[in-house]
């Protein structure tokens, strides 16, 4: 049964608890991610919902930090619903769901303003419980970013300047920023884009064809010895690292030790910067973690632009604001004036840029 209710978990003094709306079509589903999450210290449950519009009713007499969607809806479906939320009563909302039979659903939300995009807890096997609880505690802190109109001041592509190719380092909320950026840039932009975004594994190909029908550049996942194009994106795929080989070719290795993100920001940013010197570009966006962050810096050293994103577009600023902190971005920038500025220094030629004065980022990196 559905419905406001008050949570069974005694909090701890002095705890912050986060306050979860859950939405499950499944009766039995349902209860059992109450259930988890309830045993979760630092979260618990303040209502439950079988549909979206039982979820928006509940929304208006309860007081939720986060909302969690689970798996398909009934109408409206979950980028519906999301879309409803973030219009009426903005929150976080992380989609859960089955990467394979995922219709594109997930991504569209995350269009609308989902925050996150996770393994269905309940169908996906071998799904490790805790992972997702963290998620759902660490994004209950997110707020909402508002997103602002791009402009239609699209810059003129001129001759290509020394830049020969861009890398792109992302994690959480970095789907639509990522989005965002490559729908902006001219279809004759005229360098490589290389990128690693931390996503659950199995998700990849569904972002990649959500990007494919939403952009106007060419995406596609990276295979080995691939030779990186001008205009196309390369996405680094599950469980590779993402480079460049002597010849220029796109090069996918193993990690070198286990744990950690793989693919990894920092060898891409390294890769990159160990070839191309201050002929490439690199870009940190969205994130929790530092993954990258010390390379951006390495990148800046050897003479490349780097840009980072500034914290209030950010739906976590870890990432970019340790790479401030450490002096590696050259550029601090927010997500709606990337792709102009990245537009300038690949088409238009370092020449074109030097209206773009560095600035600085207030205060220390986010955690």
């Amino acid at each position: 049964m559905s419905g406001s209710r008050r949570s069974a978990a005694t909090p701890q003094a002095g705890r912050t608890v986060a306050r979860v709306l859950v939405i499950e079509s499944s009766d039995g589903a349902r209860r059992q991610l109450v259930e988890w999450i309830e045993a979760e210290p630092g979260l618990e449950v303040v209502a439950d919902a079988a549909s979206g519009a039982e979820a928006m009713a509940l929304l208006g007499r309860v007081r939720a930090d986060i909302v969690f969607v689970n798996g398909p809806l009934p109408r409206p479906d979950a980028y519906e619903t999301t879309r409803r939320i973030m219009t009426d009563l903005p929150r976080p909302i992380v989609i859960g769901t089955v990467a394979a039979s995922d219709d594109g659903t997930a991504f569209r939300s995350l269009e609308a303003g989902a925050v996150a995009c996770i393994p269905d807890p309940l169908r996906t096997p071998g799904a490790a419980a805790g992972d997702w609880l963290r998620t759902l505690k660490a994004m209950a802190e997110v707020k909402v970013v508002t997103r602002r109109g791009r402009g239609s001041d699209r810059l003129r592509p001129t001759q290509s300047g020394r830049v020969q190719m861009v890398a792109i380092g992302a994690s959480t909320g970095g789907p639509i920023v990522l989005q965002q950026i490559l729908a902006a840039l001219p279809q004759g932009f005229s360098a490589p884009l290389l990128v690693v975004q931390h996503i659950a594994r199995g998700f990849l190909p569904g972002m990649a064809e959500w990007l494919r029908q939403t952009v106007g550049l060419r995406v596609q996942i990276a295979a080995h010895g691939m030779q990186p194009l001008a205009g196309h994106v390369y996405l680094a795929p599950d469980d590779f690292e993402l480079g460049l080989a002597t010849d220029g070719s796109l090069a996918l290795c193993r990690p070198d030790a286990p744990g950690g993100s793989c693919p990894s920001v920092a060898h891409l940013f390294r890769s990159l910067s160990d070839r191309l010197g201050p002929a490439v570009v690199g870009v940190l966006l969205t994130g929790m973690g530092k993954d990258g962050a010390a390379e951006l810096r390495l990148m800046r050293e050897r003479g490349a632009v780097t840009i980072a994103q500034d914290r209030a577009s950010s739906v976590v600023h870890g990432m970019p604001g340790e790479a401030i902190a450490l002096d590696g971005a050259t550029h601090v920038l927010p997500a709606d004036r990337i792709a102009a500025v990245l537009t300038e220094l690949v088409c238009a030629g370092p020449a074109d840029a030097s209206w773009m004065a560095p600035r600085q980022e207030d205060g220390p990196a986010a955690a």
